[in-house]
């Protein structure tokens, strides 16, 4: 058994990848491990060597390396010996292992769904906040992604961001945004991820007021909520804390007349009908017959 160590990154195992195809090593006889994960004792770790001269060099399809780079973000303790298993076969001519078809392809192509749901729910579902320390950037904000999806997906804020200096930190790596490079850490740092858990959060009761008032009791539908907005991103939302107490007063009696209770209660204004309005009102009737001209 082979231990193919690497530093956790795609281009490492890619690096690595090659060489193991250049050795002729095949899926089975590997086992992955990133830089920071315990030796199996009984594993020959793979020294990283040239390959032979004589060989031919390993040519891999650019379609597959586009697809194998976008499902490497997917975490799973299968994660790349799967990659490697796509890639030992297209490289032996198995060219449907990339497809839908084939069981491996299909794994292939439902993690890359995976992954692209992922970095949607980043666009909709990230909160920046200003940054309660001046010597951090303007705006911080605190994710937890089920897949690595930030180094990729996370340019979608600088082009929507202008100057402002801006930070994303989760509980494993974490993007900075100084107003004119994006700087990506695979391990995030402890500042960054102290910035992001304590921001300044002044206007928040402004915003929950707001999101509160907009809040429909009577369209509400649990599953399409939960389905838009998955229960695991609550917590990390400005306004997750207020959800369930909305919730729980829609069920409660307000999906019945339709609007929250605080505005029930409000006294309203009084509109009064205008005078000639009023006279129209009262002069309104059924038609009367008409007598005869005499």
């Amino acid at each position: 058994m082979h231990s193919a160590r690497f530093d956790g990154s795609f281009s490492g195992w890619r690096q690595v990848a090659r060489q193991l195809l250049a050795q002729r090593i095949a899926p089975q006889e590997i086992t992955w491990c990133e830089q920071d994960a315990d030796d199996d004792l009984f594993a020959r770790t793979l020294a990283p060597t040239e390959p032979p001269a004589a060989q031919a060099p390993v040519r891999v399809p650019r379609q597959l390396l586009e697809l194998l780079e976008q499902a490497a973000r997917y975490r799973c303790a299968e994660r790349w010996s799967l990659l490697y298993r796509v890639l030992w076969r297209v490289c032996r001519g198995e060219r449907n292992a990339m497809l839908a078809g084939d069981p491996d392809g299909s794994e292939l192509h439902r993690r890359l769904k995976a992954v692209r749901r992922e970095a949607h729910h980043l666009h909709a579902f990230l909160r920046f906040q200003p940054c309660a320390d001046a010597e951090g950037p303007d705006f911080v904000a605190w994710h937890e992604p089920a897949h690595d999806i930030l180094a990729s997906a996370s340019s979608h804020f600088a082009e929507r961001m202008g100057q402002h200096s801006w930070l994303i930190a989760t509980p494993h790596d974490g993007v900075y945004w100084d107003g004119q490079r994006l700087r990506h850490e695979l391990r995030c740092p402890a500042q960054w991820q102290q910035w992001a858990r304590a921001p300044d959060d002044r206007g928040q009761q402004l915003w929950l007021a707001y999101y509160e008032s907009t809040f429909n009791p009577a369209r509400l539908n649990r599953d399409v909520l939960e389905n838009n907005l998955p229960v695991r991103f609550w917590k990390n939302l400005p306004e997750g804390p207020l959800i369930p107490q909305l919730m729980q007063r829609a069920r409660s009696g307000e999906q019945r007349h339709g609007q929250a209770l605080a505005v029930g209660l409000r006294a309203g204004k009084v509109i009064r009908p205008r005078a000639e309005d009023a006279a129209t009102s009262g002069n309104a009737g059924p038609d009367r017959p008409r007598s005869p001209a005499g």
